[in-house]
């Protein structure tokens, strides 16, 4: 998460969407003044700074509303009362995936309301494969893709920037499939260099099969992405390319 007082901006950083990376590029960009959240493991380029810093969250205890639509949501991604209260005691103020709704509540609304808001989605088909190969590689190469799907637990992005009603709490979603264009028009908007390039790929040596994904997934995992993310196909329009029977 970005938070620049100097350009009056927020960035809601989404999980396989490049967010460590447009962290690392904007960290030289900003002032001393601004937040940046850690991230694991660090990056070059990456300076976290301000995310740490005493609260007391009184209104967040009293204000705790779950997701109307829970099929928005992931279950291991709520803040809870117990969570908010962990977070007080630690002086844990801001994280590097703090969804939108826990955010406002933990920002001046002065602020919220004013500084332009932005995040990152990426295709599911996609994401859900970059996802399996680092949780793959978190088990030192010991899980199949099939072992991926039978746990369940996949990468839905829409309750950081969704609110508990399903609406979207951010000016702007970024596709990750159009990157370098989105990226151009945030840094033109607040002054920042930008030459077609973030300059850093964090993150991204897990996968080493680039494959398109239509030559991975088989029809049984296409149905559980079609069902799973099925708020964010519709919400951002996404279709599923295929190009099974192409050749590289």
């Amino acid at each position: 998460m970005v938070i620049s007082h100097q350009h009056r901006f927020i960035f809601i950083k989404t999980a396989k969407t490049a967010g460590t990376s447009i962290e690392a590029f904007l960290s030289p960009h900003c002032g001393p003044d601004d937040v940046f959240t850690t991230t694991r493991p660090p990056v070059d380029g990456h300076e976290p700074r301000n995310w740490k810093v005493p609260f007391f969250p009184l209104k967040e205890f009293f204000s705790f509303n779950y997701p109307v639509d829970k099929s928005v949501f992931v279950e291991r991604r709520f803040f809870t009362p117990r969570r908010t209260f962990d977070d007080m005691r630690k002086q844990r103020k801001f994280h590097e995936h703090i969804p939108a709704r826990i955010a406002k509540q933990r920002i001046d609304p002065e602020i919220w309301d004013s500084y332009y808001k932005f995040s990152v989605e990426r295709n599911p088909w996609d994401k859900t494969l970059s996802h399996y190969h680092m949780q793959r590689a978190y088990r030192d190469g010991k899980l199949t893709l099939d072992e991926y799907f039978e746990e369940g637990v996949f990468c839905q992005n829409t309750g950081f920037y969704l609110d508990e009603n399903g609406d979207c709490m951010v000016d702007e979603i970024i596709k990750y499939e159009e990157l370098a264009e989105g990226m151009g028009r945030i840094c033109d908007r607040f002054g920042i260099p930008f030459e077609g390039s973030l300059g850093v790929r964090a993150k991204g040596d897990y996968r080493k099969d680039r494959t398109h994904y239509s030559k991975v997934l088989e029809k049984r995992h296409l149905e559980i992405i079609d069902r799973v993310f099925r708020k964010e196909i519709e919400m951002h329009g996404y279709v599923f390319e295929d190009l099974s029977n192409t050749t590289d």
